[in-house]
């Protein structure tokens, strides 16, 4: 049979994107050996922000902390150089490190002011190299909130302009021993960045390893179709996740059947994700009840996933 050289150029570009397009999914040369060794390096590392135990002392939070398994603690940015030995203090002999820094700097990085943009340099290097200091996986940081103006527009002049910003940032974390992790939110806090997917290219394009990103399940909620994808697609990238209950932003169960990360669990477990997921929440009920609650569902959703 005859075929015509059109046909045959569409029937072989057809062919090369299939190719292209399974090339670029995870895992989709692996055998499945390497898929089931990738998944068994994964490990539920919980991690807790400094207001989610119940306690009046990090002593307290931490007993509570290590008798739920929970093995991460995220504190705030604020100030955080000069808590650095009261946090070493207050970890020594226990099975618990600090996992990310949640911001705690000033100005912001895509300011249209000069000024701002200085006081966003000069702030967080000092949170970065402390961050360091405490072994830390990285500072979090978002480029713009919805709320600080005035701000770049957003171009492919800005975004560029961000990249180059956090190659430089990023070698610097790198040089401390951490990482920055850039965090998507939902478009009713920051437009700038929205999805996991293009703050992995954001790290991509700076070409630093000191430059990561995250996934928050509370934002993914809005901003993501599938949990599942948006883990995808930030691969070797993604350095920390953020988790709440999916309605209120509360302690994860607080919200019932909606409170289901089944999904997301099973990416992170072929990914072989081994670093930590941090609850940044609220809480709507008695904490000494509700937390220890919570731990135990998503100790249950990892392993059905």
């Amino acid at each position: 049979m005859e075929i015509s050289r059109r046909h045959f150029i569409r029937k072989s570009g057809a062919g090369i994107a299939v190719t292209a397009i399974a090339g670029s999914l995870p895992f989709a040369c692996a055998t499945p050996s390497q898929k089931d060794n990738r998944k068994n390096t994964a490990t539920l590392k919980l991690s807790f922000q400094e207001g989610v135990a119940p306690g009046k002392t990090l002593s307290e939070k931490f007993d509570l902390m290590e008798k739920l398994g929970v093995v991460g603690f995220e504190p705030g940015g604020g100030r955080l150089n000069e808590r650095v030995t009261e946090i070493k203090d207050a970890l020594k002999g226990r099975n618990i490190q600090v996992s990310a820094i949640c911001a705690g700097f000033g100005g912001f990085i895509l300011s249209l002011d000069d000024a701002v943009r200085k006081q966003f340099f000069d702030t967080i290097k000092p949170i970065i190299a402390a961050a360091g200091e405490l072994g830390s996986t990285g500072v979090v940081m978002v480029p713009a909130f919805n709320g600080q103006q005035p701000c770049m527009a957003h171009t492919k002049e800005t975004r560029a302009f961000l990249v180059e910003q956090l190659r430089e940032l990023g070698n610097y974390a790198k040089e401390q021993g951490t990482t920055v992790i850039l965090e998507p939110l939902n478009r009713g806090e920051a437009f700038v960045l929205r999805q996991v997917a293009d703050a992995a290219s954001i790290c991509r394009d700076a070409e630093s390893d000191g430059v990561r990103c995250m996934g928050d399940f509370w934002h993914m909620t809005y901003e993501e179709t599938s949990d599942k994808g948006a883990f995808f697609s930030a691969g070797n990238y993604l350095q920390h996740v953020h988790i709440a209950s999916r309605r209120r932003r509360s302690i994860p169960g607080e919200d019932g059947e909606a409170d289901n990360y089944i999904e997301g669990f099973s990416a992170l477990k072929t990914l072989g994700y081994d670093k930590f997921i941090s609850y940044e929440c609220g809480c709507q009920g008695d904490r000494n009840i509700v937390v220890p609650n919570s731990v135990n569902l998503l100790k249950e959703q990892w392993e059905k996933a």
